[in-house]
Order: structure tokens, then sequence, then C-alpha cells
């Protein structure tokens, strides 16, 4: 490609989704016309500020405070500089042989533990697909599904729920957005037992009608919840989301089945919306208990759309679930 054609390409030509392009060209251009992929893959990590901040995370929480601990650096405070004590009195030499030195210790090491030496930077082992990724950063607004921190202030990772090695799956309902620091928390301390959570998932009551319906009547499906049409329904289009472990209340859920179940609240939100263009508005509700009006014992989650001129005055909403407490207002 001559010099024209390249420069029209990056100039004009050059749709970007990511840094990858520039970054790709930018190594090939800088050593010859030629790079590997792997050089190409560190010099794309050089512009994740995501890794930078946790490994810096890392030096300064971990590794750096062993160091001082053991009196082999200092730390300045102000400028975040480590500085190895007595490097001054060190001859060229002596320098080139605990270099040297390190090297050999480092080699020795990756050769004995391998690529498991970095598995703590993401808890989960398997892979998780790239669009997945997307999917689970996406759903929780790019925010550490535990602390509330964004990603734009701390490094985030899909990581699974229920660990794989504890018989977790792939499912998007098993994954969360964690920041590093949740995550290294997570796997440090929790000691729940997650094959009884696992095992939870499959209880069901031969007298539920929510836990043996015909599966001929589900409009979606996920791993751990399923949605089907109201068989009494407030409006045209009414649906149910369940959970398929049979419990009663809604605050008894876990994380995974939350995430199945809103999963399944907006992709028939969604299709609901598409299919009926009339549609302009909706109420969730849950019913927990008899006093709050649940009448089957089965945790599910009401979608009911509405449409202008459904009722009367649809002021206040869900508040006219108790009489004359709609209109605010004039409480």
């Amino acid at each position: 490609m001559k010099y024209t054609e390249l420069s029209d390409y990056i100039e004009n030509r050059m749709r970007m989704s990511h840094i990858y392009q520039p970054v790709m060209l930018l190594e090939m251009l800088s050593n010859g016309g030629t790079s590997t992929d792997v050089n190409i893959a560190k010099a794309i990590l050089a512009y994740d500020q995501s890794q930078i901040e946790y490994y810096a995370y890392r030096t300064n929480n971990m590794v750096g405070r062993v160091l001082r601990n053991h009196s082999v650096v200092t730390r300045d405070r102000k400028t975040k500089a480590f500085t190895l004590i007595g490097y001054e009195t060190l001859s060229n030499s002596q320098i080139e042989t605990l270099k040297k030195k390190c090297q050999e210790r480092l080699d020795s090491y990756i050769q004995k533990r391998g690529i498991s030496i970095f598995r703590h930077r993401t808890q989960s082992s398997g892979y998780i697909s790239g669009r997945t990724r997307y999917q689970v950063l996406k759903r929780a607004k790019f925010h550490c599904e535990l602390c509330g921190i964004s990603a734009d202030k701390k490094a985030l990772e899909v990581d699974h729920i229920i660990p794989r090695n504890k018989g977790g799956s792939d499912d998007i309902s098993n994954l969360q957005c964690l920041c590093y620091s949740c995550n290294s928390m997570k796997g440090d301390t929790d000691d729940t037992d997650f094959r009884v959570i696992r095992e939870s998932y499959d209880n069901r009551d031969p007298s539920c009608v929510f836990c043996n319906p015909q599966r001929d009547i589900w409009l979606s499906e996920n791993e751990l919840a399923y949605a089907i049409t109201d068989k009494y329904p407030v409006t045209d289009g009414h649906v149910l989301i369940i959970p398929k472990r049979h419990l009663s209340d809604y605050f008894d859920l876990g994380q995974a089945e939350i995430n199945a179940c809103t999963s399944l609240l907006q992709e028939q939100q969604q299709a609901t919306k598409q299919s009926d263009d009339t549609i302009d508005g909706f109420n969730v509700g849950i019913n927990v208990g008899p006093t709050a009006g649940q009448t089957v014992m089965h945790c599910h989650i009401h979608l009911i759309p509405r449409r202008q001129g459904d009722v009367t005055d649809s002021f206040g909403g869900i508040r006219n679930i108790i009489p004359g407490k709609g209109d605010y207002t004039k409480m």
C-alpha cells in the first residue's frame, strides 16, 4: 500500500470501535513494517488504563508493602515513587548480577507455576467471550455490583457468581460485574458453600402451579427463570417473570436469580412494546406475602403494559393499590 493510500485509510476510511487499528499500525510502522501478534498485544496493553490501575494497586498495597516491611525499598507518598535502599552503593557489575538473580527467580517461578500465576487477575476460570462480557458490563451500567464504583474510576472484571469449580455455569445469569478490589476480596474471604446454593436452584414443589407449568406456554427462559403470559391479565400483554426455584419471597432470591429475572423482564418489555405500538408505559410489580396481595406462594414479577386511556386517571401509578393514596398532592 502506497503512502497516499495508507494515509487516506488512516484519516478517512478507518472505522474505529476501539483503539486496536491505530495501535497495531503504530507498532508495525515503528518496527520496520512488521510486528508479531504478541508485540502488538503488548502495545495495546500499554494503552489499557484498567490494567495499569490494577497493577499499580497491587504494587502499592501488596508487593510494595512486602518490600517496605523487609527494608528493601522506600516509597515517597507524594510522588508515589519507590526507591531501592542502597542502590547508590552498588557497582555496575553488582547491579547486573542482581538483575540476573531476579530473572533466574522469575524464570524458575513461571516454569513451576505456569499461566496460573495470573489467575488472580480474573478470579473465574474459563473463557468469557467479549460479547458476553460487554452484556454483563452493560447490565451493570458499567459499575461494580458490590461497591458501586464506576468503570472510569476502577477497572471492572466479569466473574462467576457461583465459581465454575463449584459447579457454576457460564450462563449470563451467573455472571457479575465487580471492580478488581471487590473481586479480590470476594476470592479471599467468601466462605459460602456454593454447592448448597447450586443445589437449592433445583428446589421444586410438586403442588405448585409455577413449579409445574406447561412448557409449551413459556414465552422465554434462561437457566434460572422463565416468562409466561398471565392467565388472568390486567391488560393485554400482561407477562409474569418467574424464577424456577420454588420460594415465595422475592427478597430470598440469590443475585444470579435476580439477574436472570431482570434479563427476562427487559427482554419481554422490549418484545411486548415492539409487538404493540399502542403501549406507552409499564407497571412492574411484586407481591410479597398475603398482606401485600400475593395469592400464589411462588415468587413472580408482573410486567403490565399500559396504554393511554386504560383507566380514567393513572396519576400515582402503583400508589393506587391503597385507595385514596394515588394522588399524593391531595394528601
